[in-house]
């Protein structure tokens, strides 16, 4: 199941769905698609920079949702996927009215595990004895666990001493990073995302995890001036990346750490360039799929 936390319009922290308004249709995309899983990740990631707000995995690829006041006639017209010869990818579409996305998570959500010491899980899945245990309100598949990114990132967070680190989650989606930074001992923790239904969601999961430490912003890398970390996660998008290294190199102490991730394994030369080129260290990768996470060290300014 994917899902990239656009949805509850009517109640967002709550889960009821009681208005019927304009807002309440969707389009469903029901997409097929050959291959499936690598095909599937990479279309999934780019409907997530439009304005499709969930995305559950069916038999032969995925479908996509989007509300029928953000649609447009054109809106897939610029995706490279589509015109891949690498992939072969067809779909149709049906209107919906009302869905019920906590009835769709409830049916697709699986518990993760990541190397035996972090379980995420919803709050209608019992509670493990792994080390790190983290609730999150499943409404976003960026932010889950469940994309390689994130599973990425988890890894990363749990070999890093994190004890007292001054914590910067940058494109914090669903605050599960910011969230597993604080039960490793990071704080104080700032976590940042452009997207409002990500602030939400973000405070949502903050409090459901008893965190303390943790302040949520809504907005962008303008936030970061004059601000100084110990440690920076981003897991956005290459572009995004790119685009924002100067300023997390900016803000990021000496001896600091930054954890990348939210790009595809040929995207490694030209982020590496960035970082180099900025002062970066180049530390570690890990690797799922196609998809990859990098660490840096800013050894001194």
């Amino acid at each position: 199941m994917f899902c990239k936390n656009r949805i509850d319009d009517d109640c967002y922290l709550c889960g009821n769905f009681q208005k019927k308004t304009m807002s309440n249709i969707y389009l469903g995309y029901h997409f097929t698609v050959e291959p499936k899983e690598l095909g599937s990740e990479i279309l999934v990631a780019e409907l997530g920079e439009k304005p499709f707000e969930s995305f559950v995995e069916s038999e032969f690829g995925v479908t996509a949702y989007i509300q029928k006041q953000f649609w447009t006639e054109d809106i897939l017209e610029d995706m490279f996927i589509l015109n891949s010869p690498q992939f072969f990818i067809t779909y149709t579409i049906e209107e919906i009215e009302q869905v019920n996305w906590n009835e769709e998570w409830e049916k697709n959500f699986e518990p993760i595990d990541v190397d035996g010491k972090c379980h995420v899980r919803a709050p209608f899945h019992p509670k493990t004895d792994a080390e790190y245990d983290i609730v999150i309100e499943p409404k976003m598949s960026f932010g889950t666990g469940h994309h390689e990114t994130t599973h990425m990132m988890i890894q990363h967070l749990l070999e890093t001493n994190a004890e007292g680190l001054k914590t910067l989650d940058m494109g914090c989606g669903t605050a599960i990073l910011a969230i597993l930074a604080e039960m490793k001992g990071a704080q104080p923790i700032d976590a940042i995302d452009i997207d409002n239904w990500c602030y939400l969601n973000s405070i949502e999961n903050a409090e459901r995890n008893n965190c303390k430490h943790i302040t949520v912003y809504e907005g962008d890398a303008a936030l970061l001036e004059g601000k100084k970390y110990d440690l920076i996660i981003a897991n956005i998008n290459r572009n995004i990346l790119l685009n924002d290294m100067q300023a997390y190199v900016n803000c990021l102490n000496e001896k600091g750490i930054l954890l990348l991730s939210g790009f595809y394994e040929e995207d490694i030369p030209v982020i590496d360039a960035s970082c180099v080129e900025k002062g970066l260290t180049y530390v570690k990768k890990i690797q799922r799929n196609n998809w990859v996470s990098l660490k840096y060290e800013l050894q001194s300014r």
